[in-house]
């Protein structure tokens, strides 16, 4: 039995349809951003890669939680 994805990663399927490029493409857009504050970074999103904001937060979201735990 398979666990459902849960969290910010439970949006990657559809950022990934919508946008065209795999996930891991978009968390190279803020690698150099993740010092910065949450909202800054999802605004970068928005304003330069026409994300919607739900798309932008999860992708933040969890690169920011990545990085906390590494």
């Amino acid at each position: 039995m398979t666990d459902k994805v849960k969290g910010p990663a439970s949006y990657f399927p559809s950022i990934e349809k919508a946008y065209g490029q795999p996930i891991t493409h978009w968390f190279a857009q803020i690698a150099g951003m993740l010092d910065q504050p949450h909202m800054k970074i999802v605004s970068y999103l928005k304003e330069t890669h026409a994300i919607g904001h739900g798309h932008a937060n999860a992708i933040v979201a969890h690169q920011l939680a990545a990085r906390k735990g590494s």
